[in-house]
C-alpha cells in the first residue's frame, strides 16, 4: 500500500494490509523501547563497578532515557502524525540501533548518561507511532483486541527485557544490554520497512515549538531537582526552588497550550473524565512500577547476592501474572464495567508493594513472590481499561493525541517514579548508614552507593561495613516501596471518583433524554387529539 491512510479512515485499511504482521512489528518496536527503559536496571551493579558511577549517576543513567522520552513524546507524536508514522518508526529505530551501538564503547558515566538521553529522543518517535499505527490501520472491529495486545506487550516487555539482559550478562558485561537493543531495533526496522504501511494526518498547522520547549524545560528542572535531592537535602533551598521552578514552567506550559490555536496537548481534553482517569492511572501505576524495578534489581543483586540472571528470573512471577490478567481485563470490563476491574487492579499493585516493603537481607524468596504476583496481576488488570479509556474518550480525528497522551503518561510516570523512589531509596540508605568508625575515603565511597560500599568493605576486609550497608539499603527500600504503594492507592481512589462522576453524568443525560422523548410523545398525542 503506497498511499497514506488517514487516521480517521472509517472503514479501516485496504485489504492488502497484513494486520497480523503490522501488529507483530509494531509490538516488537514497542518492546524494544520499553525493554530499554527497564533492562539496564539489571546491569546497574556492573555499571557502578566498571564506571565508578555513584548512586545519583546511576539514577541519571536510567532516568535520562525516560526523561527525554517523556519530554519529547508530544512533539515527536505530532511530527509523526503530520509527516508519516512509518517514517517516524524507520528514523527512530535506525537512530536507536546506532546510538546503542555507540554506547557499547563507552566507559564514562557522563557519556553514558548523554547517550541514554539520545536514545530517549529516538524512543519518543517510535512509541507513539506504534499505537497510532494500530488505531489508524486496523478496522474498528479489531482495534480493541489489538490495543489489549499492545497493552500486554507494553507491560510485559519490561520484565522480559530484564530476563534477556540477565541472560546476556551471564556471558558478557553490561555492554551486552546495548547489543540487545541493536538486535531488537534492527529486526523491528526491517519488519517496519517490509510490512508497515504509511499513515499520516497531514495538515498545514504550525508545530507548537514553544510548547515543546516548555515541556522539556519544566520536566527537566523538576526531575533534575528530585534526583539531586539526596545530595543537597529534600528541605534545602536548592531542592525546593528547583521543584517549584519546574512546576511553574509546567504551569506556564498549560497556560500557553490553552491560548495556542494548535496546541501539542489541549488541557481542555482532561475535562473528559474517562480521559483524565486513564491518563492519571497510567502515570501513577507506572510511577510505582518502574520505581519498583529500579529498586528491586539492586536489592536482588547487592543485598541478596543474586547473579544478574537469577535476579531477572526472580521477577518472572510478576510477568506470569501480568500477561493473562491483561488478556482477561477486556472481558471483565465488557461484563462488569471498567471501574471494578480497573480499581481492583490498582489496589492489587498497592498490595504487592506493601508486601515487598517487608523485604530485608534475610527474607525468603517466597515473600518476594507473594508480592510479585498481585503486583503483576494488578498491572495487567489496570493497564487495558486505562489505555482504552484514553483512546475511546476521543473522536477518530484525535486518536493521535490519545496515543501520545497514553505514551506520555507511561514515560512521565516511569521517569518520576525512578527519580522519586530512587531518591527516597538513596536518602533512606544514607540516613541509616553509620560510617563514623571508618576512614573518610572509605566512608565517602560507602555513602555514594551500596555497590561502592560492598567493594570498599571487601577491599579493606571490613565485612561489617558490607552488612551494615545492606541493612541500610533495605531500610531505604522499605520507604521506597511504601511510597509506591501509597501512590497506587491514591490512583485507585481518584479513578473511582472520576468514573463515578462520569456514571452520574451519563445517568443525568439519560434521564433528560427520556424526559425529552416523553414530552415529544405527549406533544404528538395532544396534536392528534386536536
Amino acid at each position: 500500500m503506497n498511499g497514506l491512510i488517514p487516521s480517521d479512515h472509517p472503514d479501516g485499511p485496504a485489504p492488502a494490509v497484513r494486520h497480523g504482521a503490522v501488529l507483530v512489528v509494531t509490538c516488537l518496536a514497542l518492546a524494544t523501547v520499553v525493554s530499554a527503559m527497564a533492562s539496564l536496571n539489571v546491569a546497574l551493579p556492573d555499571i557502578a563497578r566498571d564506571t565508578h558511577a555513584d548512586q545519583t549517576q546511576l539514577s541519571w543513567i536510567i532516568d535520562a532515557y525516560s526523561l527525554i522520552f517523556a519530554a519529547l513524546l508530544l512533539l515527536a507524536a505530532t511530527l509523526g502524525d503530520r509527516f508519516g508514522r512509518r517514517k517516524a518508526l524507520l528514523g527512530g529505530l535506525a537512530t536507536f540501533a546506532g546510538v546503542s551501538l555507540a554506547a557499547t564503547f563507552t566507559t564514562d558515566p557522563i557519556v553514558l548518561i548523554v547517550l541514554r538521553g539520545v536514545l530517549g529522543v529516538a524512543a519518543a518517535f517510535i512509541m507513539p507511532a506504534t499505537l497510532s499505527t494500530i488505531t489508524s490501520t486496523f478496522p474498528r472491529s479489531q482495534q480493541a483486541r489489538a490495543v489489549s495486545i499492545w497493552a500486554a506487550v507494553a507491560g510485559a516487555s519490561a520484565v522480559l527485557g530484564l530476563l534477556a539482559s540477565g541472560a546476556a550478562l551471564e556471558l558478557w558485561s553490561w555492554r551486552s544490554v546495548f547489543w540487545l537493543n541493536v538486535v531488537l531495533a534492527g529486526v523491528a526496522l526491517i519488519g517496519t520497512h517490509r510490512f508497515v504501511p504509511e499513515s499520516a494526518q497531514p495538515d498545514s498547522r504550525r508545530v507548537d515549538v514553544v510548547g515543546a520547549v516548555l515541556t522539556v524545560l519544566g520536566l527537566g528542572v523538576l526531575v533534575f531537582s528530585v534526583i539531586q535531592a539526596p545530595e543537597h537535602g529534600w528541605a534545602s533551598p536548592r531542592t525546593l526552588v528547583g521543584i517549584a521552578a519546574g512546576l511553574v514552567v509546567l504551569g506556564v506550559f498549560v497556560a500557553w497550550e490553552l491560548r495556542h490555536p494548535h496546541p501539542l496537548l489541549d488541557p481542555r481534553l482532561f475535562r473528559r473524565m474517562p480521559f483524565a482517569a486513564g491518563s492519571l492511572s497510567i502515570t501513577l501505576q507506572f510511577f510505582a512500577f518502574f520505581g519498583f524495578i529500579f529498586v528491586v534489581m539492586q536489592y536482588l543483586q547487592l543485598v541478596r547476592g543474586d547473579s544478574a540472571l537469577v535476579a531477572a528470573v526472580s521477577v518472572l512471577p510478576m510477568s506470569a501474572a501480568m500477561i493473562p490478567s491483561a488478556r482477561l481485563s477486556p472481558r471483565l470490563v465488557a461484563r462488569r464495567g471498567a471501574r471494578g476491574p480497573w480499581c481492583v487492579g490498582l489496589l492489587l499493585v498497592a498490595t504487592g508493594l506493601f508486601v515487598m516493603a517487608r523485604l530485608d537481607a534475610d527474607s525468603s524468596y517466597w515473600l518476594l513472590v507473594t508480592g510479585l504476583v498481585p503486583l503483576g496481576a494488578g498491572m495487567g488488570l489496570a493497564m487495558a481499561p486505562a489505555t482504552a479509556a484514553i483512546t475511546d474518550a476521543l473522536p477518530p480525528h484525535l486518536q493521535n493525541v490519545g496515543s501520545a497522551v497514553n505514551d506520555l503518561s507511561r514515560e512521565l510516570g516511569g521517569a518520576l517514579g525512578i527519580a522519586v523512589l530512587g531518591s527516597v531509596l538513596s536518602a533512606g540508605y544514607r540516613s541509616h548508614l553509620d560510617v563514623g568508625a571508618v576512614p573518610a575515603p572509605v566512608a565517602d565511597a560507602a555513602r555514594s552507593s551500596l555497590a561502592a560500599a560492598a567493594h570498599a568493605g571487601e577491599a579493606t576486609g571490613n565485612l561489617s561495613l558490607v552488612d551494615q550497608a545492606r541493612d541500610a539499603f533495605a531500610s531505604g527500600m522499605h520507604l521506597a516501596m511504601v511510597s509506591g504503594a501509597a501512590t497506587a492507592v491514591l490512583a485507585a481512589v481518584v479513578v473511582a471518583l472520576l468514573l463515578r462522576r462520569t456514571a452520574k453524568s451519563h445517568t443525568v443525560a439519560d434521564h433528560r433524554q427520556v424526559d425529552a422523548t416523553a414530552d415529544d410523545a405527549a406533544g404528538r398525542a395532544a396534536r392528534s387529539a386536536r
